[in-house]
């Protein structure tokens, strides 16, 4: 994976949930080698296991599962006392199932709203008090989040509902000196393609899709997306409010020479 490090983060502390694999690990691993210091949530056991090897001893792992509030009490509890306070909150967890409307289950419905809509805003509610003045909230959404898509209806609603959040933050803690703003990929190369239970056909057709559709005519990397969350992060201090796509000019209704 290429270094998406920018800069020098010394000093700097960061929670990002959903940071024990692709996009969020990314930002992890770029954190720690610029000297922050980095606490990161996921809940597959796997995942939990692989990023204490992939961020080592400095790197803080929690099982947290995103959408209880439980958790997420706990989560801030432990984050005042291990970190004390923060420099950015990095809301990345999300889940995503491909089926069509009419497939959809309650419990589904119900599941993703709680870990992509429910789970991030009661996060930022309980860590933002954590926060220092400068600091920043970064939300990870999807080019989903306006438009439609077969097969994603639900998970389109909760990133716009997630969108929608971010900007009522940032409406809300632009007085407080925290900034806050949305990251929104497009198709990216990472373990799960954001679609943890598709089979490995889905998994094929998806990436053919994406590298057909794409006017880059390629899947980004996570380590592109953890650049533009570092961007937001440390680098954009007069900007609040504000939705970056990582899509590869895919929701730009650009138009490229056929390949």
């Amino acid at each position: 994976m290429d270094n998406p490090a920018t800069g020098n983060y010394a000093g700097k502390k960061a929670v990002i949930t959903g940071g024990t694999i692709g996009m969020g690990l990314a930002t992890a691993q770029a954190l720690l080698e610029g000297g922050a210091e980095v606490l990161v949530t996921g809940l597959n056991p796997r995942n939990l296991e692989a990023a204490r090897r992939a961020l080592g001893p400095r790197a803080h792992i929690v099982a947290s599962d995103a959408g209880s509030l439980s958790d997420i009490d706990a989560l801030a509890t432990l984050v005042r006392e291990k970190l004390g306070h923060i420099d950015l909150l990095h809301i990345n967890a999300g889940i995503s199932t491909l089926e069509p409307f009419e497939q959809v289950t309650e419990a589904g419905y119900d599941r993703a709203f709680a870990i992509n809509t429910k789970g991030p805003f009661f996060t930022v509610q309980r860590l933002v008090p954590l926060m220092r003045a400068g600091g920043a909230v970064v939300v990870t959404s999807s080019i989903a989040d306006e438009g439609g898509m077969h097969g994603l209806s639900v998970y389109s609603a909760t990133k716009a509902a997630l969108r929608s959040f971010a900007s009522g933050f940032a409406a809300e803690l632009v007085g407080r000196g925290i900034r806050v703003n949305v990251v929104s990929p497009g198709f990216i190369d990472t373990p799960t393609l954001g679609v943890a239970d598709a089979t490995a056909e889905e998994r094929a057709e998806f990436i053919r899709l994406g590298d057909q559709i794409t006017p880059m005519r390629r899947h980004g990397t996570a380590a592109e997306v953890a650049r533009a969350v570092l961007f937001f992060a440390f680098e954009a201090t007069f900007t609040t409010g504000a939705r970056l796509t990582v899509d590869g000019g895919l929701g730009q209704n650009l138009t490229p020479a056929a390949a």
